[in-house]
């Protein structure tokens, strides 16, 4: 293995973690990055004293974490701080209720009590047999390949599957809980971060709830961008070697073989390619017909997670109403998962995300200032021209004043826009989608996208369209899986 040449094409968080994984197994390891910083979503915009991640904002799964750099005999320690945040987050489901979900545990089980009689019980079952999930899953299910059907269809999963409620519907098993609907929102709003709408997802994804009101919602110093920075670091320490600015044209393929990476600037050598872009971009664009698995026509029929349009807001005064992360629910919030998943459309009075990171670091904005992220879930899609873009900033600003209950607008010193274009140009992202494919029953485990092409025989694939998908600690069991087929697969 030692002396054989990997090109690694793309330096999002998949990406270093696979460049870092390669190093160390003795490959020499190029990572080709087209922007001009590493991290892919998980970067760092900084403008005027802000410092503001422009993408991943909530650290969940600290164990996939803390075992990735035990891999390579390090701490997590050893690269940033982890501070856990309490509240966990703020709820608002108008503006005139809002509740916190925190770290104790019976303040939770009290306020599911409020919802309904009962609720603290119900939660407790519920959070019980999410428990459970979750640890089946993270041994038996997430760290895996599944080269067929058969791989997936195992008397293990047969046996599991009706415990697990695999090929049941979220909503559906939360429902037989609950019929409150702000439990239900609290059970079911992580969906949304993984491309889906509790009604498509299936009930498998409970594990969620495990995950934030169990484990906990975490905070690494410097933003989640810090994260992507010290997993390159650890790969640059392991003799990968990270090129930004260098913007992948082909692929170039020989004897079913790819022989070839180029750039604009240069040609690269390699004994075997992993693509960490945007999957369905690589196997259109960098590739010759006859070598790609997946044609346009593939990617035409799948059900794409949505896009986002993001607000980056720096203000120069301390909001009252908000905590680190915050989040809004509408009563029907059918309407807003509509406008994604049925009729394309942008949501007028849509349900939002609100990051302040600044309540918890004040590094990433200047003093008495606050650092602000609005994200709304839309359709894939969608046309974002600027004429609209801004009358839509406008109104979400409007739509945020009223719902936290205090003025924004005046305090605005810096604004930024990102959305479908954004995500097109800078990610080459499909349809602008933000998260790949959404986790739809059929678009689950075996039937989510391979790891290796089926038509080049040393070309392999990580990052969120892979299994097991969408979320930073996604792609780090992604790409473990992922290089451990390279070690095996190459002769």
């Amino acid at each position: 293995m030692v002396n054989k040449k990997a090109v690694v094409i793309g330096a999002g968080v998949g990406g270093l973690a696979s460049a870092a994984l390669l190093a160390n197994q003795g490959w020499q390891v190029t990572v080709l990055e087209r922007n001009d910083s590493v991290g892919g979503r998980a970067r760092l915009w900084k403008e005027r004293g802000f410092q503001f991640d422009m993408g991943p904002s909530w650290y969940l799964m600290p164990e996939v974490f803390e075992n990735f750099f035990a891999l390579f005999g390090r701490t997590r320690e050893q690269y940033y701080e982890l501070q856990e945040l309490s509240p966990y987050y703020r709820v608002f489901f108008s503006p005139e209720e809002r509740v916190d979900v925190t770290t104790d545990k019976d303040q939770v089980l009290e306020l599911f009590e409020s919802f309904e009689p009962g609720g603290a019980e119900k939660l407790k079952t519920y959070l019980s047999r999410a428990q459970y999930k979750y640890e089946v899953a993270m041994k038996e299910f997430l760290y895996k390949n599944y080269g067929s059907v058969f791989d997936f269809l195992t008397a293990r999963m047969l046996i599991e599957g009706s415990r697990l409620n695999v090929f049941g519907r979220l909503d559906r098993s939360v429902r037989r809980f609950f019929t409150d609907r702000r439990a239900r929102q609290i059970l079911e709003y992580a969906m949304v971060f993984l491309g889906t709408s509790p009604q498509a997802a299936p009930a498998l994804y409970s594990i969620m709830s495990h995950v934030d009101l169990n484990l906990g919602v975490h905070y690494p110093i410097g933003g989640l961008a810090a994260v992507a920075a010290a997993i390159g670091r650890l790969a640059e320490e392991q003799g990968a070697k990270i090129l930004t600015d260098s913007n992948v044209e082909k692929v170039l393929v020989d004897a079913g073989r790819a022989k070839r990476v180029v750039t604009a600037q240069a040609e690269f050598e390699a004994d075997a390619v992993l693509v960490n872009a945007d999957y369905a971009f690589a196997e259109i664009n960098l590739l010759e017909p006859a070598y790609r698995t997946l044609p346009a026509s593939y990617w035409r029929r799948k059900v794409f997670a949505p896009s986002m349009f993001i607000l980056y807001l720096g203000l120069k005064k301390s909001l009252k109403a908000v905590v680190h992360h915050n989040l809004y629910f509408a009563e029907d919030w059918n309407e807003h998962f509509d406008t994604i998943f049925k009729v394309p459309s942008w949501p007028q009075e849509p349900c939002f995300y609100l990051s302040c990171i600044s309540k918890t670091d004040p590094d990433m904005a200047p003093k008495n200032h606050e650092n602000v992220f609005i994200l709304v879930p839309v359709a894939p899609g969608l046309d974002d021209n600027e004429m609209f873009r801004e009358q839509y900033a406008e109104q979400m600003i409007d739509h945020v004043e009223k719902i936290i209950g205090e003025e924004i607008r005046s305090s605005i010193v810096v604004r930024r826009i990102f959305s479908h274009r954004d995500f097109i140009s800078d990610y080459n992202a499909y349809r602008g989608t933000a998260l790949g494919l959404s986790h739809t029953l059929s678009q689950t485990a075996f039937f989510r996208p391979p790891f290796r092409s089926k038509k080049v025989g040393n070309l392999y694939y990580a990052g969120q369209y892979t299994h097991p998908g969408v979320g930073v600690p996604m792609v780090l069991i992604a790409a473990q899986v992922a290089t451990g087929l390279m070690a095996g697969g190459i002769p």
